[in-house]
């Protein structure tokens, strides 16, 4: 177990949050990611101190690739600079100074997934939002909008479903959809919707057809994985879709392997647990596992090494027994008898 120096730019005597981190960083981070960056906070309260993946993830109760995952977010944030060692191991962290943004700019949407998505950046003027607020179609896209949300929609939200409108070049019905979409899994946060926005502008997605048929694909695969894991009667929550599509784009797992990871999990835990099966697919990752034949070998390859393990441990054990000539019956010294001189000696009394 490596230890991790955890330092800092500036001397801390609390734990404090900037308004900046507040109001700028914590809304478009994984809530996740936002514990374990303010726990780096609190252990720097207490002057450099060192601690170790092993130990963040055991307070946590993740795995310390959930941790890794999100010092690497932290990084790409520019909030904190890693500093590795030659194996490749974390060495020393070193937070930094936060930069400030910009109040009037239009903030990044938060995650649902591990994965940072990518910010807005949006080009609208006052004289723009001034003429697409005449514009029929937005009118009407507003008005169904806060009908979804079921509340007035705020000056930035507005701005937001034109960026969609203008920007993006979603057309109304598609925009539609993807509020829709978005409340019916339970998110009626305008930053939300802007993250499967701009993932679906990513993945070249126009028109309300292509969306659902996305959509239907990944909802079909959570439901066989949460199928696998014996879970029945109820849609994955969050950090299980973080999971399930980490195994499925990041890791670029078929189904067949992930179920197989979660058959084992539930074989081995006696229950469902997605970080388990992280840590099994994670491992066959690391062995660059592309099917299930490949599993089989790594199995094959286990079970020979268990036999061979188990044959040296036997050929140990004969060798350390004792020999049958130091038997303490086999070392007893036998008398010998003349039965002949018995019977003379008796025939002569």
């Amino acid at each position: 177990m490596t230890s991790i120096t955890l330092q800092t730019a500036s001397p801390r005597e609390v734990t404090v949050l900037t308004n900046d981190f507040i109001d700028n960083y914590m809304p478009r981070a994984n809530g996740e990611f936002v514990k374990v960056y303010i726990h780096l906070l609190r252990l720097l309260s207490d002057g450099t101190t060192p601690f170790s993946l092993e130990q963040m993830a055991d307070h946590f109760f993740c795995t310390e690739r959930d941790i890794l995952r999100a010092l690497k977010y932290w990084e790409k944030e520019k909030l904190l600079i890693l500093n590795c060692q030659d194996s490749g191991e974390i060495s020393c962290i070193t937070l930094t100074e936060p930069k400030k943004q910009n109040k009037n700019s239009i903030l990044p949407a938060p995650e649902p997934t591990p994965d940072s998505a990518p910010a807005s950046v949006s080009s609208l003027t006052p004289d723009r939002v001034k003429e697409l607020k005449q514009n029929d179609e937005i009118v009407q896209l507003l008005y169904i909008t806060e009908q979804y949300l079921g509340k007035t929609l705020t000056p930035t939200e507005v701005k937001k479903i034109m960026f969609f409108y203008d920007e993006l070049h979603f057309s109304p019905d598609l925009i539609e959809y993807l509020i829709e979409y978005s409340v019916s899994r339970g998110h009626k946060s305008i930053r939300y919707i802007e993250t499967v926005a701009l993932a679906w502008a990513k993945e070249g997605i126009s028109t309300v057809t292509m969306a659902k048929e996305t959509n239907s694909q990944y909802n079909r695969e959570y439901y066989i994985i949460l199928k696998a894991m014996g879970i029945s009667g109820r849609n994955p929550v969050e950090n299980e879709i973080s999971l399930m599509d980490t195994w499925l784009k990041d890791y670029g797992f078929t189904l067949d392997i992930v179920q197989e990871a979660c058959s084992r999990t539930v074989l081995a835990t006696g229950q469902p647990s997605f970080p388990y099966a992280d840590k099994i697919l994670s491992g066959w990752k690391d062995k660059s596992v592309k099917n299930l034949s490949d599993i089989r070998q790594l199995d094959a390859q286990r079970q020979q090494r268990k036999l061979e393990k188990a044959e040296k441990a036997s050929n140990k054990r004969d060798s350390s027994a004792k020999p049958a000539s130091q038997n303490r019956f086999n070392n007893f010294h036998q008398r010998k008898y003349d039965f002949n001189e018995y019977e003379k000696k008796l025939l002569n009394q």
